[in-house]
């Protein structure tokens, strides 16, 4: 196993030094504000109304969602971390300091949840990115040892309609070693390329090592709301 102690700053590329440093204090101001749980929602029609600017995460079930939100967010809790596929069943919204929406969506490709309840969390999902002109980006996150499976490529496609950018997050790379983790990171490149709606910043993260998080945070700042004028 390698570890990684750094996401290799691929957030922050095209900055430079003195941009990147900003960018970066940016995302850690932030991130260390008071976050709050909004509300769970089961139906569209729960939905909460236009306000802040949105950023949602998506990805596979036991991709580490919700492990990698609280590592943006600094805590151990405010997002539940299971080691059971499927345990988001709803759509979690929590605001970041009155400035940015994070929205926590339940995960895909758990092929064993009943076909019932697989069909209502994509009509849930589906009816969320399409409805939503506050959603400034998803987040898909996608498992470093396991690189894009048919189950990511059918939500890039679902993102693609939707005309929302999303970028591509790996998770765990402090799982395998650093060579491997870059050619996934550079197969994802290849192929993400092809999308229209995909942004071409790929972050490397872990969530334990703490890998990528600054960078993530600093590319999430810069869709957040401004600051108010005293």
């Amino acid at each position: 196993m390698g570890d990684h102690e750094a996401g290799g700053g691929e957030g922050l590329t095209g900055s430079s030094p003195a941009e990147a440093a900003a960018l970066l204090e940016a995302g850690r101001l932030l991130f260390a504000r008071p976050v709050q749980f909004l509300r769970g929602i089961a139906e569209l029609d729960q939905l909460p109304p236009f306000g802040l600017p949105e950023v949602a995460f998506a990805g596979r079930s036991n991709v580490g969602k919700s492990s990698l939100i609280n590592a943006l967010l600094g805590r151990t809790s405010m997002a539940r971390t299971s080691n059971t596929p499927g345990r988001t069943q709803e759509i979690n919204f929590f605001d970041l300091a009155g400035r940015l929406i994070l929205v926590d969506l339940p995960g895909y490709g758990f092929a064993s949840a009943p076909k019932d309840k697989v069909a209502r969390w994509t009509r849930l999902v589906r009816g969320y990115l399409k409805g939503r002109p506050v959603l400034r980006r998803a987040v898909l996150l996608v498992d470093s040892r396991h690189g894009l499976k048919d189950s990511d490529r059918e939500m890039m496609s679902h993102l693609d309609a939707a005309a929302v950018v999303y970028q591509v997050v790996l998770t765990k790379v402090d799982k395998i070693k650093a060579a491997d983790a870059e050619a996934v990171r550079a197969a994802t490149a290849l192929e993400i390329a092809k999308h229209a709606a995909a942004h071409p910043t790929i972050i490397l993260t872990s969530s334990e090592k703490g890998a990528g998080i600054a960078d993530l945070r600093a590319e999430l700042a810069t869709l957040a709301q401004a600051e108010p004028v005293p």
